[in-house]
């Protein structure tokens, strides 16, 4: 699998990228041992880039992360987690669903951008990990807490990467217009674009997109199936996290008749799609099974005709300025 260095910094990433959300029991459980085998279809499928994140089930996704890649020689891949988010004693109890996690609350989130709260966050993750270093830490979400991420959080990681603790350092959310400001105001390797790049959503080809190409810089693309609709389009189906709306619904159809016509699945398309912008240098994708992460890399090496993207131009359905990947399959 192709892969690249995020922006000027030593640190590649394959071109697909395991999302380990799900191995933190989004939404519903996944056992231990479908969880390493999600792992393990990932590695034979050539990906050798990992993300998870404190959030993703109170801390249990990072330990089921750390645990399937123990076996695998350090240097062959490359992992990232978050911070902002620490974890601590004292949950409500019950369970973690209000958040996402099927697992039991018995911690609780508290939001630290400090700088002594990144150290903090990137210790405890080591520790859930079980690794003695990460590749990549994000500013994890910082929407509500821009001046303390700005001025205490993100030099923090600057001195962590000038020190060696990481190889790059960015942020990731699922808005543009702050992700902007950090390529703009900072010195950060990649950001991390969740639902705003996607064949539904082009929110981010207005600044991320353009300043990270022009200054050098890497955006890593999550969410590209807009959490579910572009996967399989259909009444009932999620648009970013919520019922999608009726004209969301009727366009993802109708770009799902197009791609029928072509013998492609939607969800081929819309994964190539994101990648074909010069500055995407990987794709983040969510997984919480083997057989999810084989169809995510069929569809990678899925063929798509170039008739397909001009029919999508045609119809309307996709505006002539967005990039798309030269030539056919």
């Amino acid at each position: 699998m192709r892969s690249d260095n995020l922006g000027r910094s030593p640190v590649a990433v394959t071109e697909l990228s395991f999302g380990a959300a799900a191995l933190g029991n989004l939404y519903s459980p996944v056992d231990e041992r479908q969880a390493w085998s999600a792992v393990d279809a990932a590695w034979d499928a050539g990906i050798r880039y990992f993300d998870t994140a404190p959030h993703y089930g109170l801390g249990l996704s990072e330990r089921r992360l750390g645990d399937a890649l123990r076996t695998r020689p350090r240097r062959e891949y490359t992992v990232s987690t978050k911070a902002g988010r620490l974890l601590r004693p004292g949950g409500p109890g019950g369970d973690d669903l209000a958040n996402g996690f099927d697992v039991p609350a018995d911690l609780r989130r508290v939001w630290d951008f400090s700088a002594d709260g990144v150290r903090r966050s990137i210790h405890e993750s080591l520790h859930r990990l079980g690794l003695d270093r990460v590749d990549i830490v994000y500013l994890h979400d910082p929407d509500d807490h821009a001046e303390e991420a700005f001025t205490e959080a993100y030099p923090a990681l600057e001195r962590l990467r000038a020190e060696g603790v990481v190889g790059a350092i960015g942020a990731g959310m699922n808005q543009s217009a702050m992700l902007a400001r950090f390529l703009r105001d900072t010195d950060v390797d990649v950001v991390l674009l969740a639902g705003r790049y996607t064949l539904l959503d082009q929110e981010g080809l207005v600044e991320v997109l353009p300043e990270a190409e022009a200054r050098g810089k890497s955006v890593v693309i999550g969410g590209v199936f807009n959490s579910g609709l572009l996967a399989d389009p259909k009444p009932g189906a999620t648009y970013n996290y919520a019922p999608v709306p009726e004209p969301v619904l009727e366009r993802a159809l109708r770009m799902k008749e197009v791609a029928q016509r072509h013998n492609v699945p939607l969800r081929a398309a819309a994964l190539r799609f994101a990648l074909a912008h010069p500055a995407v240098t990987s794709v983040l994708l969510g997984a919480r099974s083997s057989y999810e992460v084989q169809d995510a890399g069929a569809m990678l090496r899925q063929p798509i005709p170039a008739a397909l993207w001009a029919d999508l131009r045609g119809e309307g359905l996709l505006p002539e300025q967005v990039p798309v990947p030269e030539g056919g399959d």
